[in-house]
């Protein structure tokens, strides 16, 4: 693994909104930042429910990973946080729709409180290769 450190970013997700970077690269690993349901367009929570904020969180991920030469497809270990486990069921449908038979390792947290009001965070760990 090269030691060498690359900050990715993309204009098709939401843009970081502390001292952070949307992902960091070494090697053939790609450390994903906790995404937020945030449009990209207007940095705002988008409307809707648990499904939909899923959807935006997958997407927002999957735009940073093509960003780095990953995707979905090379997720490795994801981590959930949930503002509302009563939701699990919801979010895990869209979860399951998105990562097909790819199956990456899993946590989920319950959380109590997230950035701007949103039901969920996701971040991943993924390869390149």
């Amino acid at each position: 693994m090269s030691g060498e450190l690359r900050a990715i970013s993309t204009d098709r997700a939401p843009k970081a909104i502390g001292p952070y970077s949307q992902a960091i690269q070494t090697g053939d690993l790609v450390f994903c930042a906790g995404q937020l349901p945030l449009d990209p367009a207007t940095g705002e929570v988008v409307s809707g429910d648990i499904r939909e904020q899923t959807r935006r969180v997958l997407d927002n991920l999957a735009a940073v990973l093509a960003a780095a030469g990953s995707g979905l497809d090379r997720v490795v270990k994801t981590t959930v946080f949930l503002s509302d486990l009563a939701e699990f069921a919801a979010m895990n449908e869209v979860y399951a729709e998105r990562f097909g038979p790819h199956k990456p390792a899993r946590s989920t947290v319950p959380v109590g409180l997230l950035l701007r009001g949103a039901r969920i965070e996701i971040e991943c760990i993924a390869t390149r290769r």
